[in-house]
């Protein structure tokens, strides 16, 4: 997504910024990293498709529908599309 990361150790991350992030397919590994992906694709210029969102869904019913009632341009579509 064009994030300036360094990597301190397996639970530490320094993001250097601001830089704009821009839409990618990215893909979901666990419920809170699924989350952030969310809010981050949010952020980002253009499209973003986060695959294996039924991570997030294991923690967040219906996050999407959330999210729309907050006023977010977020949308579930089947996977493969």
């Amino acid at each position: 997504m064009g994030a300036t990361v360094k990597v301190l150790n397996p639970h530490q991350a320094v993001f250097s910024g601001p830089t704009p992030l821009r839409g990618e397919t990215i893909t979901s590994y666990d419920l809170r990293a699924g989350a952030s992906l969310i809010l981050a694709a949010l952020l980002a210029k253009g499209q973003s498709v986060i695959k294996e969102i039924y991570q997030v869904d294991r923690g967040y019913e219906k996050i999407e529908e959330r999210l729309q009632k907050l006023g977010a341009d977020i949308q579930r579509v089947p996977e493969g599309e």
